[in-house]
């Protein structure tokens, strides 16, 4: 393979900054590039080196040089990592250097799809590496590298070696008839295909929680314009993100914003006042507002306490008719005007909870109900394998598909060469987990995702 080259730290002004570089080609251009107090760069693998990168005879950057040989690297090919100023001049120079002495650029991810082509990681690993990246709590981080560091390859690995040894058991009962072992090969099948799926629907029961951890909880909050919609999203974040005045519509647009409860990720979104309205901006605001708790995992709806329930808000509670949610009475600082009692006829039994948005009253029990109600506290990653990607999911499901296909072609006392069909199906969906029965399109659309220099 040719040498590539990237930038591997986020574009910007910093301390340091990374310049990758790998191929066979590698150890030559740094020589022609790099130059140290020695006549020649003594290169060892796994060392670092202090010196200079020059253009010619300029000195463009002081820098300490990594170097990789093969096969002990992350591509497994020789690989150098040029640490210098983290200027976007000066790592723009260097890569530009290293392009003119030989490298080209990069692909984005193109380090790690070498790595996987070269066999040092599955696709899984792959995928895994850029969900740590992008990793938006310390539990999906966790999760991530449970299957950067081959969780899930050796459960599949350990399925793959259960269903080769029976193929070989079928195999040689079709070859050899005469021996009349298809009965006995027949109940190894099924006792195998029960173990099959047990491993398999224990992954398969993690990706709901494994949903959670990776994409979050869609938190809306709807209201009447001043019921204190941006109050509490200051609140809950604990600064002034939303103007807050005493003039109804003051939000037109959506605002939202990230958080965490108990190491998952909300997105809350503050929306416009819900009302009637002739005014033709207000309207789009409204109409976003709906759209927003229409999509959303979870709505809190909030009503103004201290004013008599109203028409308006008997509409908008119709809202959590087929939604998870909460009621929040706001504004308990004030004189009060509606009780509990009186909302429970349109809560549709959903939670009310008397909070003061202004005074950030109540804000720990309103994550607690939204925790509570998620079970977050029971996504355990520490301990336990967790599947967070849809690809998987897809595969998984088509594995035990194919698991009860089998069962019920043994049942049905068919001929043990059509068992096989359903048997090689499994593998092949394995495979399309790890890496080894996938199109070079769908490869190539998993490497797209990764950042330049990864």
């Amino acid at each position: 393979m040719d040498t590539i080259v990237a930038i591997s730290t986020a574009i910007g002004n910093s301390g340091i900054g990374i310049i990758r570089m790998s191929g066979e080609e590698s150890f030559e251009i740094i020589k022609k590039i790099f130059k140290t107090k020695k006549k020649e760069v003594d290169i060892k693998s796994n060392t670092i080196n202090y010196g200079y990168i020059v253009d010619r005879d300029e000195i463009i950057d002081e820098v300490l040089v990594s170097f990789f040989k093969s096969p002990k690297s992350f591509t497994t090919e020789n690989m150098c990592e040029i640490n210098s100023h983290g200027g976007i001049t000066i790592m723009n120079k260097i890569l530009e250097i290293c392009i003119k002495n030989g490298a080209r650029l990069a692909e984005p991810g193109e380090f790690t799809k070498r790595a996987f082509l070269n066999g040092r990681i599955d696709l899984s690993q792959a995928e895994a590496i850029i969900d740590v990246i992008n990793a938006k709590t310390d539990k999906e981080a966790k999760a991530s590298i449970k299957q950067l560091n081959g969780g899930l390859s050796e459960k599949l690995n350990k399925v793959t070696k259960m269903i080769m040894d029976v193929l070989v058991d079928i195999e040689t009962s079709i070859d050899y008839p005469e021996y009349d072992i298809e009965e006995v090969t027949n109940v190894r099948i099924l006792n195998l295909m029960e173990d099959v799926k047990k491993e398999i629907d224990e992954l398969r029961k993690t990706f709901d929680n494994g949903k959670i951890l990776k994409e979050g909880i869609n938190v809306a909050i709807i209201g009447k314009p001043n019921a204190g919609k941006s109050s509490l999203l200051n609140a809950i974040l604990k600064e002034d993100r939303a103007i807050v005045t005493e003039y109804e519509g003051t939000t037109r647009d959506t605002i939202e914003e990230f958080i965490q409860i108990d190491g998952i990720p909300i997105k809350i979104i503050d929306t416009a006042g819900i009302r009637e309205t002739e005014n033709v901006v207000e309207k789009i605001g409204i109409n976003k507002s709906k759209e927003a708790a229409d999509n959303a995992d979870f709505v809190i709806i909030i009503i103004d306490s201290s004013k008599k329930i109203e028409y308006e808000d008997k509409e908008i509670l119709e809202t959590l008719k087929n939604k998870k949610g909460i009621i929040l009475l706001n504004k308990n600082d004030l004189k009060q005007e509606i009780k509990e009692e009186e909302l429970e006829e349109y809560s549709n039994g959903k939670k009310i909870l008397s909070i003061s948005a202004l005074n950030k009253k109540g804000i720990d029990e309103l994550f607690k109900t939204i925790s509570d109600m998620y079970k977050f506290n029971e996504i355990e990653v520490d301990n336990s394998l967790t599947i967070t990607n849809n690809r998987h999911k897809e595969a998984i499901n088509n594995i035990l598909i194919n698991v009860s296909k089998a069962i019920q072609t043994i049942n049905d006392k068919m001929p043990i060469d059509i068992i096989t069909i359903n048997i090689t199906n499994i593998l092949t969906e394995i495979g399309k987990i790890t890496g080894e029965s996938v199109s070079e399109d769908i490869i190539n659309e998993i490497f797209k995702k990764f950042c330049l220099g990864k």
